[in-house]
């Protein structure tokens, strides 16, 4: 598949990706992954793989290039990571400076919960120049801070036996393709190369031709993306959408709400606080440190709404998120199962709101049948009988800690 593949081979392979069976094997242990890792997965609650695990699994560990296709949620992080552990740590390679042996590249900087250095904008580029000289064994990257560090000459991915790439439709989103060639020229041609993407479209599949060879591809349907989440459409008009925003924010769970533009989140985080909704947003215009420090707030269920952009929630990953709000309508059906995608992850269930205004009604529903959602459809207004179900939906958060002191500083500073 490699270099002269077309597009018109990809998409049957996936094709056929689609349709194979399940593998038969049910745990860990039975698709090879060594004791100690099968055992740690265990004290963790972890005990059977998801569908893109059980069929990536026993290819990335011979050290085959792997091509994954499946949506946000469906558990491709341990696809990928595990077997980068297993043979990372079989492998004679010692750790030296500079030269990490795995690599994983990311839209945003978030953490794998694994042993392994993250790299990425907004913190002290001297901390991480510093964990590199001591060596490392996997490093877990944004391709711009990435770049920094290779310009400065304070890491070489000379080393590199396994690269990934994640969320590489994301990548293409936010413009890093270019920055993802450099990095990738850069890593030896012989080492393993994983690709894990929610669709192979915006140049993906060029990626894919170019730097992978003979890869085992493997598939999980996208309608897996909206779980067992409930859709409903609130008929609305303009100047009630802040009021039933707050109706349904104000209910006990988590809330995720989504909106197009970094300014329209600010407002209407604003407006929520003001309504007396503890709310805060998330967007590009936020250091690294700034996101994390709102993410951790919200996980902790201080604030039980978050307010985020389509770039931003790129780096959401909190469990528990038990309603997500279209505010503002996404641009097509791959957004709107992406943001959906929040809730109802790992089997468990959620609800998925949009807020539409009449005229609205048809791009809305070309989306759901792009997507393959059956929505339930309520013109509304605040105190509707649909709203207020929605409103005291929800199992209450149990506040592990106080909201940290940094994050108050920067919400009172906003």
């Amino acid at each position: 598949m490699a270099g002269s593949a077309s597009a018109h081979s990809l998409d049957r392979a996936l094709q056929a990706a689609l349709d194979a069976p399940q593998p038969a094997t049910r745990t860990f242990s039975g698709l090879g992954l060594p004791r100690p890792l099968v055992d740690e997965l265990a004290s963790r609650g972890i005990r059977e793989p998801f569908a893109i695990q059980a069929r990536a699994l026993p290819d990335a560990l011979t050290g085959r290039d792997v091509l994954g296709r499946a949506q946000t949620g469906s558990g491709k992080t341990l696809a990928f990571g595990l077997p980068m552990l297993a043979r990372l740590a079989v492998s004679s390679a010692r750790r030296s400076q500079k030269a990490p042996h795995g690599l994983v590249l990311v839209p945003l900087g978030r953490s794998l919960r694994l042993s392994v250095l993250t790299v990425y904008g907004g913190v002290a580029l001297s901390r991480q120049i510093d964990r590199l000289r001591r060596g490392v064994d996997i490093v877990v990257a944004t391709p711009g801070r990435l770049i920094d560090l290779l310009d400065r000459g304070a890491c070489t991915l000379d080393d590199i036996e396994i690269t990934v790439l994640d969320e590489a439709d994301h990548m293409a989103d936010l413009g890093f393709l270019p920055a993802v060639t450099r990095i990738l020229d850069a890593t030896p041609t012989g080492g393993q190369r994983m690709l894990f993407s929610a669709t192979l479209d915006r140049g993906v599949d060029q990626l894919v031709n170019r730097y992978l060879s003979d890869p085992a591809v493997h598939a999980v349907r996208p309608a897996s993306t909206a779980g067992d989440a409930e859709h409903r459409v609130f008929v609305l008009p303009a100047s009630d959408k802040v009021a039933i925003a707050a109706e349904i924010g104000g209910r006990d769970g988590r809330t995720l709400i989504f909106v197009r533009t970094k300014h329209g989140a600010d407002r209407l985080s604003r407006q929520l606080n003001r309504a007396g909704v503890d709310a805060a947003a998330i967007h590009g215009n936020l250091n690294q440190n700034q996101r994390q420090r709102a993410l951790a707030a919200f996980a902790a269920g201080q604030p039980r709404v978050l307010v985020a952009t389509d770039v931003a929630a790129r780096g959401i990953h909190v469990d528990d998120i038990g309603l997500v709000v279209h505010f503002d309508p996404p641009n097509d059906h791959k957004d709107y199962l992406h943001r959906s995608g929040r809730t109802a992850r790992a089997g468990a269930t959620g609800t998925v709101v949009a807020l539409v205004e009449p005229g609205q009604l048809g791009e809305i529903g070309r989306m759901h049948q792009a997507a393959g959602v059956v929505s339930t459809s309520h013109r509304v207004q605040p105190g509707h009988d649909a709203v207020r179900q929605v409103a005291t939906s929800g199992t209450p958060i149990v506040i592990t800690q106080t909201r940290p002191a940094r994050y108050q500083r920067t919400r009172a500073a906003s």
